[in-house]
């Protein structure tokens, strides 16, 4: 239904989207920090879980109107690139309160059970920002319009970002929790992370917003 070649600019696409440090990373970071590898992982879980909700939002809603209307796919992409520059101006601004301290603070509060870690990272998963605007204005664009199943094409092109984003935020937990006292000793190493983060974004979003199939 989908070709390789599709799947594997789609996986590219996702992988440079998904490392920028962004809401869902530096919760599951903030979580390592605060309770440990355990809730890491259990906290990227969800994260990925609730991710792939909006896949479906997308797929269900989006998707079909993308289908039919190359205006929408035009009106949805250009609105997401300029929604992706925007956040990536304001991670450059406010890359100076990326700390540890800050990061910390936001999943303060005594550890929770695996379960409710998991709904936790969903919720997170489910509201993050940057993952309703590549999921609304990228996912389109990898669709082959012409093979028709639009929808069932996105469900299934849904799957790269989530099985990355499982793998890479789990690193990213691990290796918080396992270097706890790395990240703590120094803010700098946090705010260049954030601070280029927010330049690939701006980056990601011009890219969107010039490129792209209509077909």
């Amino acid at each position: 239904m989908v070709s390789t070649d599709r799947v594997l600019a789609f996986a590219a696409m996702s992988l440079l989207v998904i490392v920028i440090p962004g809401p869902s990373v530096l919760f599951v970071i903030g979580r390592a920090l605060a309770h440990g590898r355990r809730t890491a992982v259990a906290t990227a879980v969800g994260n990925v879980f609730g991710s792939y909700l909006l896949v479906v939002a997308v797929a269900v809603g989006i998707g079909s109107l993308v289908e039919r209307s190359v205006a929408v796919y035009l009106a949805v992409k250009l609105a997401g690139a300029a929604y992706l520059v925007f956040l990536g101006v304001q991670a450059v601004r406010h890359r100076k309160e990326l700390t540890a301290a800050a990061i910390t603070r936001r999943p303060a509060g005594p550890a929770r059970g695996d379960l409710r870690t998991v709904l936790d990272g969903a919720l997170v998963g489910v509201t993050n920002p940057k993952g309703v605007v590549f999921f609304a204005a990228v996912l389109p664009q990898f669709v082959d319009h012409a093979a028709g199943h639009v929808p069932a094409q996105m469900l299934l092109l849904g799957l790269v970002p989530i099985a990355i984003g499982l793998v890479t935020d789990t690193l990213w937990g691990l290796t918080a929790s396992a270097a706890r006292t790395w990240f703590a000793r120094s803010d700098r190493r946090l705010s260049l992370i954030g601070g280029a983060g927010g330049f690939t974004m701006i980056g990601l979003g011009l890219t969107v917003a010039v490129t792209g199939r209509a077909d």
